[in-house]
């Protein structure tokens, strides 16, 4: 599908059809995209938990109630489920993890140039953690960058998905351990396909014009 017709086509799923799965190659491009989307610095500040059994969507669905039941109920009739989570922060064997696999990619060219990309990283990350002291907030943007991929990625293979904040993200850290993992949760998103009776599938998209949204300089 092109892109354009994604964006266009791609909204948030209100009702799945329980008895439709998204085929495993399919989800595993998905996942494969998270895997390849950007962030600062190449960071790589996040992790993702995939849901794709009735008891794990389950487990994630018990973080939505009693407040939020209708995102619980998605989450429940998805295909899968995934957990969009930021690292709280990065210490040096995280970054020394993401250099080595830039050296072991043939990325750099001589010692000379990782040791100034390993300056440039460091730079970055001490900006935010140190000086800024907006860390959290900064690595949950690249979080947020990789779930916009994933979302117009599983338009274009024609999978319908739904962000979802409404969870309690404290229940939910503590179920899947998260603060051991120096991890919090940020968002869900549920895959699948829609059932005949969502109601969105079939109402217009509403996006403010470009006259608005655009300033040509």
């Amino acid at each position: 599908m092109h892109i354009l017709d994604a964006a266009r086509q791609r909204y948030a799923t209100k009702l799945y059809d329980p008895a439709r799965k998204v085929p495993p190659e399919v989800v595993a491009d998905l996942l494969e995209v998270l895997r390849l989307a950007p962030s600062s610095v190449n960071s790589q500040p996040w992790h993702f938990f995939v849901a794709e059994s009735a008891e794990a969507r389950d487990r994630i669905a018990r973080s939505m109630e009693p407040r939020n039941p209708y995102n619980a109920d998605k989450t429940r009739a998805a295909s899968h489920v995934v957990v969009f989570c930021a690292r709280t922060h990065l210490p040096d064997a995280h970054l020394d993890n993401v250099l080595a696999h830039e050296a072991a990619a043939g990325r750099f060219a001589s010692p000379e140039a990782r040791a100034q990309r390993t300056a440039v990283m460091n730079e970055y990350v001490r900006l935010h953690q140190e000086t800024r002291h907006d860390g959290p907030e900064w690595t949950a943007r690249q979080v947020y960058l990789a779930l916009g991929f994933f979302l117009l990625a599983a338009a274009s293979a024609g999978v319908d998905a739904t962000p979802i904040e409404g969870f309690n993200e404290a229940a939910l850290d503590e179920d899947l351990n998260l603060p051991a993992q120096d991890l919090r949760s940020l968002a869900i998103v549920t895959l699948g396909y829609h059932a005949d009776g969502d109601l969105n599938a079939t109402a217009a998209k509403s996006r403010l014009p470009k006259d608005e949204v655009f300033t040509f300089l």
